[in-house]
């Protein structure tokens, strides 16, 4: 199939370079200038594993370019990809949105018909204002015009995000014509039966089923999308609260964690305890979803409290840094004039996304008490530094060098670098060997025989 992506972020380039894998014929539009020049290098703007492989692979099959007009004319399927940022209430900005669905009507050929496809992370009632602004540019025209639109929300995790697209759990598409249904169909056949060779750095997972490809009405596909992320931030902030309980009565998170999780109803991931979640989904869906509710005058107490524990979290970890201090130097003794290292700036591993990033947090909190700041990150640490430009923060290329005459480590960020420190060597070269396990990557009495004074998170 001919198809025309309308931006090439996260979403919209993995979906670029999976599609072309797929042998469609693929053209992405994006009028970044700066991101265009890399992709015609044949250079990812995005970091996320395997992409720039991929690319390397199918990038003499597709074509970028910052023309709707150069593309969209003779596609058969739209795919609608770019940003929804969040409005001052929390509400998802959808002007892209609608701004990239006028250049596509004002281009489209009066007697073809086409697939529009919104793939944005939308709020409820976008796929109806979609086509309302597609029928008013066709209005302008004076055409009658031919396109179907429907919604067809990503469910892409960071740094997984190539292994979700090839072996998707669910492909959702809302959309009222059958028409719209039958082409995502097309376009997603090989997926949904599997027929592809798999790529050798993807390989298909031994016990992976086909994928159903489940179709409803635009607004439950809409609304699909929101909840799922928004159980998932609940999941966490569920651990993390009752992190603060077993700290409380002498229980360890991590057994319950593992306890519960064997039960198949609930399952085991997302319940590791720590610093909550960051990134440009959870936090952002959850904001998107209130608004919502609010101008529906509807209440989601429950939403409301999951981020009201995720962020406070942050605020937890410096908490445990002021206590560490204070148990290892005495009462009065305070961050202030504390050299302390962050290990981790991305709000996850294998990204160097550090958008809503609990380490951005927390350096600020720790610099407006007057501590100082050394930061690594084996990836984000460009991006976190644009993300806090004015904050004073000495970036390190290397662990040891950061860790060399410390007060405190603050783990942040799970990356494998970090599993594999020797923590021994980390503890005798600094002045103080506090460690702060955001992330509970190291068994306490492991860290503690390497010299530490050691604090989890819910142990």
């Amino acid at each position: 199939m001919k198809i025309a992506i309308i931006g090439t972020g996260y979403v919209g380039l993995t979906t670029a370079v999976v599609l072309a894998y797929l042998s469609h014929q693929v053209a992405a539009v994006d009028k970044d200038t700066h991101k265009l020049k890399l992709l015609h290098q044949g250079k990812s703007p995005i970091h996320e594993p395997g992409i720039q492989t991929l690319l390397d692979e199918v990038g003499h099959t597709l074509r970028f370019t910052p023309s709707v007009a150069a593309v969209v004319p003779e596609a058969e399927l739209i795919l609608i990809a770019v940003g929804t940022p969040p409005k001052k209430n929390g509400e998802a900005d959808t002007r892209h949105v609608e701004q990239a669905a006028r250049e596509v009507a004002e281009v489209c050929h009066p007697h073809r018909h086409y697939t529009l496809v919104v793939k944005s992370t939308v709020p409820i009632g976008t796929n109806r204002r979609v086509a309302e602004v597609v029928d008013e540019v066709f209005a302008t025209r004076g055409i009658q015009g031919n396109v179907s639109v429907a919604s067809n929300p990503e469910f892409l995790q960071e740094g997984l995000a190539l292994q979700g697209a090839f072996y998707p759990d669910r492909i959702v598409v809302g959309a009222h014509c059958d028409d719209a249904i039958d082409a995502l169909r097309r376009l997603y056949q090989p997926l949904l039966e599997q027929t592809f060779d798999p790529p050798s750095a993807f390989p298909r997972p031994e016990a992976y089923h086909l994928p159903p490809m489940m179709t409803t009405d635009p607004s439950s596909a809409e609304m699909l999308k929101y909840a799922a992320n928004t159980f998932l931030a609940l999941k966490i902030s569920f651990i993390n609260e009752i992190a603060g309980l077993c700290e409380k009565v002498g229980a360890d998170v991590t057994e319950v964690a593992r306890g519960i999780g064997l039960d198949t109803r609930i399952g085991p991931r997302f319940l590791q305890a720590g610093l909550g979640w960051g990134g440009s989904c959870y936090p952002k869906d959850t904001a998107a979803l209130l608004g919502v509710a609010a101008q529906s005058a509807y209440e989601m107490p429950i939403t409301e409290a999951a981020r009201a524990v995720n962020f406070r979290q942050r605020e937890v970890i410096v908490e445990k840094l002021r206590a560490a201090f204070k148990r290892c130097c005495g009462a009065g003794v305070t961050i202030k004039g504390k050299t302390i290292g962050i290990l981790g700036l991305a709000f996850k591993p294998n990204t160097d996304d550090v958008r809503s990033a609990p380490a951005l947090d927390i350096i600020r909190c720790l610099v407006a008490e007057g501590a100082s700041v050394r930061a690594h990150d084996p990836i984000a640490m460009p991006n976190a530094e644009m993300a806090l430009d004015g904050t004073a923060v000495d970036f390190r290329e290397d662990v040891y060098r950061l860790s060399h005459e410390a007060d405190a480590l603050v783990l942040v960020t799970e990356w494998d670098v970090y599993h594999k420190l020797e923590l021994r060597k980390l503890a005798k070269q600094m002045r103080m060997p506090i460690l702060i396990d955001g992330r509970n990557v190291y068994l306490p009495q492991d860290a503690r025989d390497a010299g530490f004074y050691y604090v989890g998170v819910g142990r």
